[in-house]
Order: C-alpha cells, then sequence, then structure tokens
C-alpha cells in the first residue's frame, strides 16, 4: 500500500511540474527519527526528506499525520515528504504523542515543539527560518491550523525544547480537518462504523482527546482552531470532501467564513465534489497533491507558473 501510494504521488507531483514549469524532480536524501524534544518522558521524532543538494536554504513544509489524535504515525507521510523534496523543499513529517495516554494539549506542544526545532537547527538541515508551512489531513490538518493561528500568549508552546524559538508558520494546507469541535459531530453511520473497527465512536475519541465530549466544556473551544483567527492568520488552503461524514463540510465553510470575518485576505477553501474522508478516487488525490504544491511554490517561493492557487474565498 505504501509503494502504490507512493507511486501516485510521484506520478502526479510529476506530471504538475511537466505541465507547469515547476522546477523537479530532484535526487533526494531521507533522514528518520530525528529527536526534536523530549516531553513526558517521551523523545519525539521527525523524519526529514530534503534534495541532495541545493544552492541555498530552502522552504519547509511540515506535514502532521491524523488519526483522531490516537493513531496514526509519522511514516503514514514518507511518499509525500520524499515527493516534495524532489521539487526543492525540506519536507518533515512529525510524529506526536497521543492520546488517551497524552490527552491535549500534548499534540499541539509537539508540532509547535517541532517548527521550533526546525528553526533553531535552520542552517544544519539547509531549511531558510523565514519560509515554513504545516499541512495535515483530518486530526493533522487541525493541529496545522492551530499550529498557524495560535500565538506564543495563548500559552501552547509546552516545554518539549529550544524555548524562545518562533514557532510559527507562513503558510497553511488544511486537509478535511475539524476546526470548530464545539459543533463537529460525525454521521450517526461514521459512528458505528468506527465503533466496529476501533472500539471507539467519534464521541469517545473527542473525549480521549480533550478529556471530554461536552462541547460546552471550555476545553473545547480552546482546542478549536476557529478560536484563534485573527486578521495576522497565515494564508490558508483548505480542501474538503463534500459528502464527508466523519468531518462533515460545514467545518469548513465554518473555518473560512471565520477567516472572511476577521479579515484574512489570503485563503482559499475548494470542496471536492463526492468525496468522502479518505479521498480514496485520484482525480481528487489529483486536485490536493497539485493544488498544495503550487500553494506551497507561491507562498513560500513566490512561484506563480501556471495555474496557481488563488488567494480568495471560493
Amino acid at each position: 500500500m505504501l509503494h502504490a501510494t507512493h507511486l501516485i504521488v510521484g506520478i502526479v507531483l510529476t506530471t504538475v511540474a511537466a505541465t507547469t514549469g515547476i522546477q523537479g524532480p530532484l535526487p533526494v536524501t531521507v533522514t528518520r527519527d530525528i529527536v526534536y524534544g523530549t516531553a513526558g518522558g517521551v523523545a519525539l521524532k521527525l523524519d526529514l526528506a530534503r534534495p541532495e543538494s541545493s544552492d541555498g536554504p530552502l522552504p519547509a513544509l511540515v506535514f502532521i499525520h491524523g488519526g483522531g489524535w490516537q493513531l496514526g504515525d509519522k511514516a503514514d507521510f514518507e511518499p509525500m515528504i520524499q515527493q516534495f523534496a524532489t521539487f526543492g523543499y525540506v519536507a518533515v513529517s512529525v510524529g506526536y504523542r497521543l492520546a488517551p495516554e497524552y490527552p491535549w494539549p500534548a499534540q499541539i506542544e509537539d508540532v509547535k515543539c517541532a517548527i521550533r526545532y526546525l528553526r533553531a537547527n535552520a542552517a544544519e538541515h539547509g531549511i531558510d527560518p523565514e519560509r515554513i508551512a504545516a499541512a495535515g489531513h483530518s486530526a493533522g490538518g487541525h493541529l496545522a491550523l492551530l499550529t498557524g493561528f495560535m500565538r506564543p500568549e495563548d500559552g501552547y508552546e509546552g516545554d518539549g525544547g529550544h524555548p524562545g524559538v518562533s514557532s510559527s508558520v507562513q503558510a497553511v494546507v488544511n486537509v478535511c480537518g475539524p476546526t470548530d469541535l464545539r459543533v463537529w459531530r460525525a454521521s450517526p453511520e461514521s459512528q458505528a462504523e468506527a465503533k466496529e473497527a476501533t472500539g471507539k465512536d467519534f464521541e469517545e475519541v473527542l473525549a480521549d482527546f480533550a478529556g471530554t465530549a461536552d462541547r460546552n466544556a471550555p476545553v473545547i473551544a480552546e482546542a478549536s482552531p476557529i478560536t484563534y483567527i485573527t486578521e495576522a492568520a497565515p494564508p490558508v488552503l483548505t480542501f474538503h470532501g463534500s459528502i464527508d461524514p466523519v468531518v462533515p463540510v460545514e467545518q469548513a465553510t465554518l473555518l473560512h467564513e471565520a477567516l472572511d470575518e476577521a479579515g484574512v485576505q489570503h485563503h482559499k477553501l475548494v470542496i471536492l465534489e463526492g468525496a468522502d474522508h479518505g479521498f480514496g478516487e485520484a482525480m481528487h488525490l489529483i486536485r490536493i497533491l497539485s493544488g498544495s504544491l503550487r500553494f506551497a511554490d507561491k507562498w513560500l517561493k513566490g512561484i506563480t507558473t501556471g495555474n496557481a492557487v488563488q488567494t480568495v474565498t471560493e
């Protein structure tokens, strides 16, 4: 399955390069299990892919895996980081502590620690510390949005390492992440399927993550990206399936309405008609990967070759 995903990602991104004039592909090197911090007695690790050579520091793309904040692994994004590195990025997949053993805010503290590590060690890894983006799917999209919107004064930097270094990012790609947990509810059908597959429905998943599934509890608002939106938010690109039963598409429309209301100028919502939460069809994956590459090139490299992502809400 991993090989098949690697092949699909490679074909899609190579096709994008051929049709738009984007540079690539370049030979890459991958370094796994880099320790980026320590929290709760756990060594926090990331995998990093980069071109074998470059003319100078490169922008970084930080991928955050999904899995309901309690499943998944940084290896899930290995095909993605290898392929994005071929197009002139330092591409990173971050591991983070999982619920229920480590509930909120462990996950966002770890992701922010990873960003600080990359910025503090930018010279070692050939990264331009002023050009870093976060991207994720599902729970990873949720964490990517929090990384983009939160500020140090919000109090979620954690103590994993590299204090005093900025954890900000310059752009965010959100793929069907929950944005307002106060009103997020999966469909009854997906609840039943999750219960059968994992022994937990999504109400239990939320309780494992936040300590409660009570939508009126303060922690639910505190863990919602929409809470932290200000005019200073970085550019945001969202992809969301129109028939997503796990994270209903209304979560995406609420996000972009809030970005509009806050005066954020550069954001775009792409609703993929007929797509669910997993994006199993190749045509949906093509739109996500090609759109993400163009978005990253625009905001991290200043390249608008071809059909660059527009900076307006659809």
